[in-house]
């Protein structure tokens, strides 16, 4: 199959013929018909996040099922499937409590069999399956545990938003935050995982939404998703305008961006006893500072790192599967363009850029 393939973390992906396996065990084989471009793969692509090479990256995925190993219970072929990079096992005490996005043995999707090791070869020689999806490809080999099945209705574009940018944007608001009716929100970076935090706030009935970022031309998408106000973050203090919009601050601040000057500006933004939640990906060795005594003991501010939106995605999924169908749901106006999978290192250079929102691989 064709495949966009890593070989060295610079950023770019060369499009190359590799095999994939048959499935065994609970493994299913996806004609992949769309997938994503995450800010997240590029971060993978570009910095030392332990990944060996050479990999498919690529985790945003939607197509239909080709086949199914002999042990799989939840699919049949012909099913349309979107998968996600949570990985959990099912049976730990995490799993069992409903919070499989804290898995403790999330390498039981992966293969274990030291004879057939690699679902994705080049040359008899093992290519990485990062996030155990590899969705930068015609095709792929997905434990069941990481798919949910969808309605053949929806697109499949706007489905492979909701494997990460939908689940953890709009889960980070709903699940994480548990925003409430009549709640304020500020949210740090308005691009495809902040508009699903504007979406899903939204949703549980904040009454503002304050989107924040350096781009002043991105207000009216904003505004399109939810949100009631908008600063640009290039104009001046963000914090001491939120504070004057709202006064003592917001109840829940988001962070979306992924670095410390802005991490450090969420916790600063929210009221008294408000929660901060850290979702961009940082630089493996990134910190921020903290004031212990003010901040968390004095202010008693909540400060949270977010993983996918805390989901369950056999749960989540197809719930945000239904309110798009429904109109509650906005996946249409996060699709940037719609790309060929030899676009990918042109369309990760205008992403990178901040200008746009998602492109999304439609054509292999």
């Amino acid at each position: 199959m064709k495949a966009a393939i890593l070989n060295s973390l610079d950023g770019t992906f060369q499009i190359e013929e590799i095999d994939i396996d048959a499935p065994r065990g609970r493994e299913v084989l996806v004609e992949v018909k769309a997938s994503g471009l995450c800010h997240s793969d590029l971060h993978f692509a570009e910095q030392d996040f332990g990944v060996p090479l050479p990999a498919v990256l690529g985790h945003e995925l939607a197509g239909v099922v080709l086949a199914i190993g002999p042990e799989v219970r939840e699919f049949v072929v012909g099913d349309h499937v979107v998968g996600s990079l949570i990985q959990f096992c099912g049976h730990c005490r995490a799993c069992i409590g409903g919070r499989t996005y804290q898995c403790t043995h999330p390498e039981e999707t992966l293969r274990s069999d030291p004879d057939h090791e690699h679902r994705l070869t080049r040359n008899g020689e093992g290519v990485a399956q990062v996030f155990g999806t590899g969705a930068f490809a015609e095709r792929a080999l997905v434990h069941e545990n990481q798919l949910a099945k969808v309605p053949k209705e929806l697109p499949f574009a706007q489905a492979s938003l909701l494997g990460c940018g939908t689940i953890t944007g709009a889960g980070a608001a709903i699940n994480t935050a548990l925003v409430r009716p009549g709640d304020t929100v500020a949210v740090i970076g308005i691009g495809g995982v902040g508009l699903n935090v504007i979406s899903g706030a939204q949703l549980a009935g904040a009454a503002r939404i304050v989107a924040i970022d350096m781009q002043p031309k991105k207000e009216a998408l904003a505004r399109k998703f939810g949100a009631t106000d908008f600063i640009d973050a290039s104009a001046g203090d963000s914090v001491a305008t939120v504070q004057r919009l709202i006064e003592g601050g917001v109840d829940h601040a988001f962070e979306v961006v992924g670095i410390k000057a802005t991490s450090e500006q969420a916790i600063k933004m929210v009221r008294k006893g408000g929660g901060a939640y850290l979702i961009g990906v940082h630089s493996p060795t990134s910190t921020i500072d903290v004031n212990v005594t003010i901040d968390l003991l004095t202010n008693q501010v909540d400060l949270r790192g977010v993983y996918m939106g805390s989901s369950n995605i056999k749960h989540d999924i197809p719930m945000y599967a239904r309110l798009y169908l429904e109109g509650k749901l906005n996946l249409d106006d996060l699709i940037s363009r719609e790309i060929n999978l030899a676009d990918i290192n042109d369309a990760y250079k205008e992403l990178k850029g901040g200008a746009i929102a998602r492109s999304v691989i439609t054509s292999f």
